[in-house]
């Protein structure tokens, strides 16, 4: 796996072995960042089911001035500590150990990504009901093509999806 573009373009990443973890495809993460790019520039960026961080990464990578790492696995922690050393951007970073629906409805940030395993379908619906995201900010689910989210959520209505493969990233804001 590697950063696939910003100043740490083509730096690779590790990765704990075995399934545990799902790394979000290259080419999602191109769609992601190229839909996000204009609200990259200075802002904070919580990847959430953060396994290596290779979406928080890459969002420091291309302008974010904050990344907030949640994970609880010890394999993902590991290589996720490995890779901002390796990189020089631990300042820059905030490592939050334990799980996303815990920690998530207290973090203010611009964006929020949430990506958690696909065998636990109903983690979208704890964190995604629980979150209230301040004005402006957009959260962004990362799941199945078999698992349709809701178009609402207590705070949230989803303005946008975007398909690829089996997976399917769904954009919410705050209701106007």
């Amino acid at each position: 796996m590697r950063v696939i573009g910003g100043i740490y373009r083509s730096r690779r990443l590790k990765s704990p072995a075995g399934a545990a973890v799902r790394p979000t495809p290259d080419r999602l993460r191109e769609a992601l960042f190229s839909i996000l790019s204009p609200r990259l520039d200075g802002c904070t960026f919580v990847d959430a089911y953060a396994g290596c961080g290779a979406v928080g990464i890459e969002a420091l990578s291309r302008g974010a001035a904050q990344a907030i790492f949640i994970e609880k696995s010890r394999l993902a922690l590991a290589a996720l500590r490995e890779n901002l050393g390796t990189l020089d951007i631990v300042q820059e970073a905030r490592v939050i150990v334990g799980s996303a629906h815990i920690y998530l409805p207290g973090l203010c940030a611009d964006i929020y990504f949430l990506d958690p395993p696909y065998d636990r379908p109903g983690e979208y619906a704890n964190c995604l009901g629980k979150l209230s995201p301040p004005a402006g900010a957009i959260v962004i689910a990362q799941h199945s093509r078999r698992l349709e989210l809701e178009e609402e959520y207590p705070r949230l209505q989803r303005y946008r999806q975007v398909r690829q493969g089996d997976n399917v990233l769904s954009f919410y804001q705050a209701p106007t």
